[in-house]
């Protein structure tokens, strides 16, 4: 099981997508666009997204804290 932590290389924005996608054992594209398709539904996707980047540490925090 891969920890959550923003990874730094296949960033776009945040590394939230990346680091599901780590996480999920898919790939970081796929999972982009699963998240843009979901922000056709309702809900909060949008501010899930922010609460997660805030959440997720970024690789080298959560490689330290090891």
């Amino acid at each position: 099981m891969a920890a959550l932590a923003r990874p730094r290389d296949g960033r776009m924005i945040g590394g939230v997508c990346a680091a599901l996608a780590r996480r999920f054992g898919t790939s970081a594209g796929t999972m982009r666009v699963i998240f843009l398709v979901s922000c056709l539904l309702p809900g909060p996707q949008f501010l899930l997204y922010l609460a997660l980047w805030l959440l997720f540490p970024s690789e080298k925090t959560a490689a330290t804290a090891w």
